[in-house]
């Protein structure tokens, strides 16, 4: 099983629980981890046939961008789902960061793993 890292990915959005977060746009740091083939991505040299990474993280800041949550447990949970249901993604571990946040903390956040890793495969398998 092969996968795709984005890491430090920052983006801005409305979060928070207190009124005073719902007037502004605040960072979170993302790092993901997506399962994937990359084989015959790398036979062909043909980035249609891998995770386009800038087209996910693309559609991460959009999706930052069309929504505002309360807690960041929903903003992993139902990106998880959206980027699943999106593109070819059966297995994906995110971490999500709200720097900040909490003044004795240079950061707080949770990880989340969602769907299944494929099997294993021989290095052998086509």
């Amino acid at each position: 099983m092969d996968r795709i890292l984005i890491e430090a990915l920052t983006v801005e959005t409305v979060i928070g629980v207190y009124d005073w977060e719902r007037t502004i746009t605040q960072s979170l740091s993302l790092d993901l981890s997506l399962a994937t083939d990359i084989r015959p991505a790398a036979a062909t040299d043909d980035l249609r046939l891998t995770l386009d990474y800038a087209a996910i993280c693309q559609r991460i800041q959009q999706f930052a961008d069309e929504h505002q949550f309360a807690l960041v447990e929903t903003f992993a949970e139902r990106l998880a789902a959206s980027l699943q249901h999106e593109f070819p993604i059966s297995w994906l571990h995110m971490r999500v960061r709200k720097p900040g946040a909490v003044p004795q903390a240079a950061s707080v956040g949770l990880e989340i793993t969602r769907g299944s890793l494929p099997k294993n495969r021989k290095d052998s398998d086509p």
